[in-house]
């Protein structure tokens, strides 16, 4: 069953314009997922916070899970902020067959370690294979991190929180002699366990070899436009304002101001004497008393072709509202999504083809995001053209009007694998669909160098 959820924001007197967003269930039975990773093939990975890593295959409509590996042993989850909590291939997986994991160990301090899959068998990984690349200490038992990401220049970039306790008591993301509160850029390339790469902005002066970025208070999860570079990331706020940063992803050397300020607004300047040049959010949401959202869940910017309408968007969520938000590369208004209850989003995916996955850790549900409004106009290459029926059962007609040239008809399934093909032409053509399974396609009509998708359910 899928739900439909209407995006939807009020912009100083206006209203902006609703986009049709339809959650469609994926996978469903995981224990509290915090993490999606795709090892750059059909294979979703799924971090639980308990300590293990499943694996998820969908083979003609059904999703099998098995798993990858088990690391409950080595973990902490005292505290709802700790346990395994991210993971990242590495670039070369398929020829090096490693992986990275972000967890807090049994004296609750992060861990980054890294992990190979078993020579014998690609599905599993080798439990015995664990190198250790950092650890760090961890004052309280919040504001952990815990996402992982290769960037497009082959770095590891880990997102580090302030080390928790309200406030930032230490004022530690501002203090570059510690690693909280931070993002670091490591190369897990050169020398083991792993080196600080020779352009980081404090390589050879005061600080930290492994910053790249200060001033974060908890950036939960971040990601890489897989288009342009450019690193995103959501950084939890204190409690009353949620913030989105931008930044190119060579960009190092960054202040983006926690604990001076929360979002764009003034927090605690006490020792903000001096600080200059503080990076401004691209944008900033109220999480105050009545507006139901408390944490920011980073997600990525939309780079699939299924949905042209979602390109170049970057879609993230919060926490406690459980709603999906939307804004423009550009910034600009967040649009929203009605509220989803029960599920608590708490992290995105993005497989090898540029869709995008969310995943409820109330529910234990990963759903797929779908945009409900491709649903294709009349007018198309200087035509028109109809569909029907929708919802289709073993076959479904597509009647070309005014469309001189041979068109191509292509079914694709949500993960935009393409499962039918034929050439069409002017009037009526059947489309066999009994090789089907239940569930929702996409059609693409391609004619005259144009493109139109239609959303098509089969029952």
């Amino acid at each position: 069953m899928k739900t439909k959820l209407f995006l939807a924001s009020l912009l100083f007197t206006g209203f902006v314009h609703a986009q049709d967003i339809e959650l469609e269930p994926f996978a469903q039975g995981l224990n509290m997922p915090v993490d999606i990773a795709f090892a750059n093939d059909d294979r979703m990975f799924v971090v639980e916070q308990d300590g293990l890593i499943k694996m998820l295959i969908n083979v003609e409509g059904e999703v099998t899970q098995s798993t990858f590996l088990n690391v409950s042993s080595l973990i902490a989850t005292s505290g709802s902020e700790r346990g395994l909590l991210g993971m990242a291939f590495h670039p070369d997986f398929e020829n090096n067959g490693y992986f990275f994991i972000n967890y807090t160990n049994t004296s609750n301090n992060t861990v980054i370690a890294r992990y190979t899959v078993n020579s014998a068998d690609p599905n599993v990984a080798d439990p015995n294979s664990g190198v250790i690349l950092l650890t760090v200490t961890q004052p309280f038992s919040n504001h952990n991190g815990g996402c992982l990401r290769f960037g497009p220049d082959g770095y590891l970039y880990i997102g580090m929180g302030d080390g928790g306790d309200g406030g930032d008591p230490g004022n530690r993301a501002q203090n570059i002699n510690t690693l909280l509160g931070k993002m670091l850029r490591l190369d897990v390339d050169g020398a083991a366990p792993y080196t600080s790469p020779a352009d980081n902005p404090y390589i050879g002066v005061d600080g930290a070899d492994e910053i790249w970025a200060i001033g974060m208070r908890n950036p939960w999860k971040f990601s890489f436009n897989r288009l342009n570079g450019d690193l995103w990331i959501g950084d939890v706020g204190q409690e009353l304002w949620e913030e989105i940063n931008k930044v190119p992803s060579t960009s190092g050397g960054l202040n983006f101001g926690w604990r001076c300020y929360e979002g764009t607004h003034t927090y605690n300047t006490s020792e903000c004497s001096g600080i200059t040049g503080l990076t401004a959010p691209l944008v900033d949401y109220s999480s105050g008393s009545g507006s139901g959202n408390c944490s920011v869940i980073g997600g990525y910017v939309y780079t699939g072709t299924l949905f042209p309408n979602l390109q170049g968007k970057y879609l993230f969520a919060d926490y406690c509202s459980s709603k999906i938000g939307m804004i423009d590369e550009a910034g600009g208004a967040i649009t929203w999504t009605s509220a989803f209850p029960g599920t608590n989003f708490v992290t995105f995916g993005e497989d090898h083809s540029g869709e995008l996955y969310i995943a409820g850790i109330s529910d234990g549900k990963i759903y797929h995001i779908i945009d409900n409004s491709v649903s294709g106009t009349t007018d198309f290459a200087g035509g028109s053209y109809t569909v029907y029926p929708n919802p289709a059962g073993t076959e479904v007609f597509l009647d070309l009007n005014n469309i001189l040239s041979t068109a191509s008809v292509s079914i694709l399934d949500i993960r935009g694998k393409l499962l039918v093909q034929q050439d069409v032409a002017e009037g009526s053509s059947r489309i066999d669909t009994s090789a089907l399974q239940s569930g929702i396609y996409m059609m693409k009509l391609e004619a005259s160098g144009n493109t139109k998708y239609q959303k098509l359910v089969i029952r």
